[in-house]
């Protein structure tokens, strides 16, 4: 995973390049419109696994959107390591983990588009930013997956995130879109127990997200 996240991080500056230099040489013309509302679902890739979450985005100009977003993923304590079988690559059990630790975080953000003027509007990268209050669900780990969310507890946190993306394509019906984020959420008492006595008042890290939607 980690890997995939270097590739992404290295892979979209490139194409924002390349695409400039395109667009460099291309003959001014009219900026694509459009619809100004967007709803979607979100694919995430993390150190913790696969998430997924849910977002609706509404355009105020052609730079400038706004959005609110959530999800639901797992996340992995400081100092907690996964290791597998070496003869049939099953997962074996983390030495000390107490729980399951799972992030459900509820944002509102603001995403800006760059270089608009010098890129084709097949590719429109930008920045976004948001926050807002998390809910952390712990599991435990001694018990199986499913039957282990009879026993959860909950905490709540606040945080958000900050990331990169691009949008691809011309069709203004459908979005099909990549973002990089760092997440962020703090608690304000001691934290959550992923290990055995071990809390974490901080907990986030990396996520690549697939954004898929359609538009309005």
């Amino acid at each position: 995973m980690k890997k995939l996240l270097l590739i992404t991080i290295l892979l979209i500056p490139i194409l924002i390049v390349n695409a400039q230099e395109i667009g460099e040489l291309a003959p001014e013309k009219e900026l694509a419109v459009f619809p100004d509302n967007t709803l979607g679902l979100d694919i995430m890739f993390g150190e913790g696994g696969v998430g997924f979450g849910g977002f609706y985005r509404r355009q105020f100009n052609n730079n400038l959107t706004g959005f609110i977003d959530f999800s639901i993923s797992e996340i992995k304590g400081d100092n907690e390591f996964q290791y597998f079988d070496p003869y049939f690559g099953n997962p074996l059990p983390i030495p000390g983990k107490k729980n399951r630790i799972f992030l459900v975080p509820f944002n509102i953000g603001l995403q800006y588009r760059l270089f608009e003027k010098l890129i084709h509007d097949n590719l429109r990268p930008y920045i976004n930013a948001g926050f807002g209050p998390s809910i952390a669900i712990t599991t435990p780990y001694e018990r199986e997956f499913f039957n282990a969310f009879g026993y959860a507890r909950t905490k709540f946190a606040a945080g958000g995130y900050v990331g990169f993306g691009a949008n691809f394509g011309l069709d203004k019906s459908s979005l099909l879109g990549i973002n990089l984020r760092y997440y962020v959420v703090h608690f304000f008492d001691k934290g959550v127990e992923s290990l055995e006595g071990r809390f974490n008042k901080d907990i986030g890290g990396f996520y690549l997200t697939i954004n898929l939607g359609f538009m309005y």
